[in-house]
């Protein structure tokens, strides 16, 4: 499903092709110590404004020098390349820690250039007239740099440990191949204490964070800069955006042993979200597109506040159930807007005190949102030996809707809704004001049969059902009352609705030993299957970007200090699309990919080719293709999808310290 990120914040991120850079608690790859993903059922204790599973990252936990042993110094440096769109990179982090006080900095800088897919998809030529040449098989707006910098403390008592970390993003580009405008500057600072305890009754945490960003959005190297004045002449620049962010919010959790069989779990959660979206005049665009500033979300507001209730109960050796409640509260609000003329026509709405005009009548709406969301879980695991563990649960789950979704306003511009985008399809979006929190009932079941020891093999069948009410899906206008301009370039303009959806599928894993020998070391196979189908019951139409049948396995050979792996990722046809977007239809492929590692001491190198054989092929989630041209004009053609990326060679080299 879609929404499966949990995060401190709903909005888009900031590597989202949308380009909304708006999240808080961004972690570089080099400071990720492990991921763990609830696929089926979450608990309420680990988030909530979210209908689907949750992913949470986790950042390298500070470390300290044993009792006795003085000053604990170590470090890390990596570097990478990969040779089809010429990315690389550094990463280096470095601790300095007594038995007390530990300091961590982490860096890492990434620059690509735009990749090459397997086949040609488009004829070569330059990118618009004067523009850049691209091959037949180059990928538009697919390049990117991006620089991360953390510096984090820790302090440790006994059983008391606090953490202050203080982080720093950049991006100075990033082209997006989905979107009709790209990246051309992304700052983030970030800041995040926590205090964790440990007590006679339990534990306790505590967590206090802020992130503030500011992000602009305009045409890269690959789309049209230069747009024709009311004369004809080419002297319109660019269509900047701008938008900043700030997230500041709080988290208490604790963890209360009240027998050996019960633990309770109590939490409370605040989140406090602004979002300020506004689009600057462009000289010699008046009265297109000046002489004033476009607001499309002034003064946004979305402000959470939760509390939660878990109890797990261990009942015997074979048996765990685990009870959560939890509320949220989520209010939003917006101020006034304005086009970027008081005039009237195309780009001007007319006056935003006049409630006739289409700015007018959204600042004369009621603006502001109460959502009161309730989410239950419940979950009982049975295990009745050492090789076998069985799982049931039912969720309900609620997501109300974010700023972009309710309080985008302009519907008689093409040009503008295709700048309001955040699903990568090429089409253009107006919000709905009425939009309702989206409720999903989850039914899930896991069955997992292993050796007693887990080493050996192992089998995992997950299904899942969700029943969604007030499902957000992409609607014609004017179901929901707008008259949005007909286009005919392929591409549609559409608005946003409840409607009533369910998703299905099933996730199947499993793993086996196939071999241990002296000579040519251990044989390992791994392999994942998943199956989704999502469907608008309203409607009868298939949901948006549903990944199709897809199976990857994985043959492992370890020897010594080398690792060897053969891998293959078998993806069906993707027919069933939604119709109402447009959404193109993309054919089945199968890739090879080799990976091989050799470690010694404190360094180890590695060296993979991804799409061996450079197969040709659409990515099933990629979305259209508008990464070059007169892109916000009818110049861009429908019916292309982003294929994905060709053979690439890929090398690293780690050295610990």
């Amino acid at each position: 499903m879609r929404r499966s990120v949990y995060g401190p914040t709903r909005e888009p991120t900031a590597s989202s092709p949308g380009g909304k850079s708006l999240s808080t608690g961004t972690v570089g790859s080099a400071n990720v110590t492990n991921v763990m993903v609830y696929s089926g059922i979450s608990p309420v204790s680990v988030g909530g404004d979210s209908i689907a599973g949750t992913i949470l990252v986790n950042s390298a936990a500070p470390e300290f020098a044993q009792a006795g042993e003085g000053t604990l110094f170590k470090g890390q440096a990596s570097t990478f390349y990969r040779n089809n769109n010429d990315a690389r990179g550094i990463s280096l982090s470095a601790t300095a820690a007594g038995e007390s006080l530990s300091v961590r900095y982490t860096g890492a800088v990434v620059d690509a250039n735009n990749y090459k897919a397997g086949e040609s998809f488009k004829a070569a030529g330059p990118a618009f007239p004067g523009g850049p040449w691209l091959d037949a098989n180059e990928v538009g707006s697919s390049y990117y740099k991006s620089e991360n910098h953390e510096l984090a403390f820790g302090l440790r008592n006994d059983n008391h440990l606090l953490e202050l970390d203080l982080g720093l993003q950049h991006i100075p580009y990033q082209g997006f191949p989905n979107q009709r405008m790209d990246m051309t500057d992304n700052n983030s600072d970030q800041v995040n204490l926590r205090y964790l305890g440990q007590y006679q009754w339990g534990n306790l945490e505590t967590r206090v964070y802020n992130e503030n960003t500011r992000h602009k959005m305009n045409f890269g190297n690959d789309k049209l800069y230069w747009y024709q004045d009311m004369m004809g002449n080419p002297s319109v620049g660019g269509m900047p955006m701008q938008t900043n962010g700030t997230n500041t919010g709080a988290l208490v959790k604790g963890d209360v042993v009240l027998s050996e069989r019960d633990i309770l779990r109590l939490g409370a959660e605040y989140q406090r979200y602004r979002l300020h979206d506004w689009w600057d005049p462009v000289a010699n665009a008046a009265p297109m597109m000046g002489p004033e500033t476009f607001e499309n979300i002034n003064d946004g507001k979305r402000d959470r506040y939760d509390l939660f209730a878990e109890w797990e109960a261990r009942w015997s050796a074979q048996w765990v159930s685990q009870l959560g409640l939890r509320s949220d509260t989520v209010k939003t609000d917006a101020s006034k807007v304005q086009g970027y003329s008081p005039m009237g026509g195309m780009m001007g709405y007319g006056n935003p005190d006049n409630p006739a005009s289409i700015p007018g009548a959204f600042n004369a709406a009621d603006r502001k949102d109460t959502d009161n969301n309730i989410d239950l879980t419940a979950m009982a695991r049975f295990t009745p030996s050492a090789q076998e563990t069985f799982e049931a649960g039912y969720a309900r789950k609620t997501r109300s809707p974010n700023l972009y979704e309710r309080y985008t306003w302009s519907y008689n511009n093409t040009m503008v809704m295709n700048m309001n985008n955040w699903y990568g399809d090429g089409n253009g979006y107006v919000g709905n004001l009425n939009l309702d929190p989206e409720i999903a009932h989850t039914f899930s079941l896991t069955g997992n049969w292993h050796d007693a020891a887990k080493e050996d093999w192992g089998f995992t069948v997950a299904p899942y059902y969700t029943h969604i009410d007030h499902y957000i899906d992409a609607v014609p206008c004017t179901k929901v009352g707008k008259t949005c301009p007909a286009r005919s370039d392929g591409f549609v303009n559409l608005s946003l609705d409840n409607q009533t959806a369910h998703v299905y599928g099933v996730d199947v894993s499993g793993k086996i030993s196939l071999a241990k020998t002296g000579g040519y070391g251990n044989f390992n196979l791994a392999g994942i299957l998943k199956y989704v189908r999502g469907k608008n019951t309203d409607t009868n139409d298939d949901l948006y970007n549903i990944m199709p049948l897809n199976l990857k396995l994985a043959l492992e050979q370890r020897m010594g200090n080398w690792t060897n792996t053969l891998e293959t990722k078998l993806v069906d046809a993707k027919t069933h699309v939604e119709a109402v977007r447009k959404e193109m239809k993309t054919a089945g492929y199968g890739l090879l990919n080799l990976y091989s590692s050799y470690e010694w001491k404190q360094l180890r190198f590695d060296v993979g080719v991804e799409n061996v054989f450079d197969r040709g092929y659409d990515d099933p989630l990629g979305g259209a293709y508008v990464g070059q041209g007169a892109t916000m004009g009818t110049g861009v053609p429908y019916g292309t999808a982003v294929p994905g990326m060709g053979r690439s060679i890929n090398t690293a080299l780690t050295l610990k310290f």
